[in-house]
């Protein structure tokens, strides 16, 4: 039933806690575990051109960093991997990177500042409603 997961992270302890749980059901079904990390671009709306091109950089850095984490974990489970970075909305790489993927779960945690959920949007809720496959969410308070 699910033999493709998709986890997105952020490098968020939340996203590591929801990781542990796709690794494990990936563990018990022989899953591909798909990692991926987007750059939001969104905050790049408010920033000059000259700080950009290095706020970017250092964006990509701590998103392979996350992404590569999650992929060791996932290896050291012997499981297969594939990883990828992409940059946009989170909500529209996600979905459309499950798509593409033919992913059959997305695992993702719920974590994100009061701000974040009551101004920008929390990217779970719309992933939750807008998905084609189920969505497992791991709440802050849930242990890995």
């Amino acid at each position: 039933m699910y033999d493709s997961i998709l986890v997105p992270t952020d490098g968020s302890e939340q996203a590591t806690v929801a990781a542990a749980h796709a690794i494990d059901i990936a563990t018990t079904r022989s899953a591909t575990v798909h990692v991926l990390s987007v750059v939001d671009d969104r905050a790049f709306l408010v920033l000059d051109d000259d700080r950009i091109e290095s706020i970017q950089t250092e964006l990509r850095a701590n998103a392979r960093e996350a992404v590569d984490e999650i992929a060791t974990e996932a290896m050291n489970h012997e499981l297969a991997v594939e990883t990828d970075i992409d940059t946009g909305h989170p909500t529209d790489c996600i979905l459309a990177y499950a798509d593409s993927h033919g992913a059959d779960l997305i695992v993702m945690g719920t974590s994100g500042s009061e701000y974040e959920r009551n101004v920008v949007g929390s990217v779970s809720q719309r992933v939750v409603r807008e998905a084609a496959v189920p969505v497992l969410t791991v709440g802050p308070d849930v242990d890995a």
